[in-house]
């Protein structure tokens, strides 16, 4: 896979850091030009998690749901193939049959050396972050492309709030970056997404 399969942002949901409903900020987040969401909400149960992966998908148009963690087999959505894309933990085992996309969140250079057998992969924490306080220690900019030299293309995540961090990651060494807060806590995430896609343009 191209990393444009995905686009340069990823966006990960967090629907308990949303001031409305989940659909509607990823909604804006897709008027504003992302290409693919990660759905996060590992707590739901499964049912109730495919119900909120139906209802993202209504919203995305031409932009790819991702489902982070755990499959939702094809009979929790009425027998839609649902698993064509996934991303793993760093200690998730990749499942069988392999979904078409799979991506894999690393935070070492062990876990990136793990992960030859991905499409993409997260790089995390590049910056301290304000939705994970405590998990760190930041990786910092200078050690990126070190790290990610024989990686799979990789979206650098964590404390990515704004566009002079998603330029300083693009030029880095990261194909492009994955956010959370910075768009679920926004009022205007379309405008979010946008100024970090700017961000990651004036690097390249």
């Amino acid at each position: 896979m191209s990393l444009p399969a995905l686009g340069r942002l990823l966006v990960l949901t967090d629907r308990r850091s949303c001031t409305r409903p989940l659909p509607d900020v990823v909604r804006a987040a897709v008027d504003g030009g992302a290409r693919a969401v990660v759905l996060r909400e590992k707590d739901l149960p499964v049912d109730e998690r495919a119900r909120l992966a139906e209802r993202l998908r209504a919203v995305l148009g031409d932009a790819r749901l991702v489902l982070a963690g755990t499959l939702l087999r094809a009979t929790a959505c009425g027998g839609r193939p649902v698993d064509e894309a996934l991303h793993l933990s760093a200690a998730d085992a990749v499942p069988e049959p392999r979904p078409v996309l799979l991506g894999r969140s690393c935070h070492d250079a062990a876990d990136l050396a793990a992960a030859g057998d991905c499409d993409w992969v997260t790089l995390s924490p590049v910056w301290l972050s304000s939705s994970k306080p405590g998990h760190g220690p930041a990786l910092g900019v200078p050690a990126l492309a070190g790290l990610l030299r024989g990686a799979p293309p990789a979206y650098a995540l964590g404390g990515v709030d704004g566009p002079a961090r998603a330029r300083a990651a693009r030029r880095g060494g990261a194909a492009g970056v994955a956010v959370m807060g910075a768009v679920m806590r926004a009022e205007h995430p379309d405008r979010v997404v946008a100024a970090l896609l700017a961000g990651l343009d004036e690097a390249a």
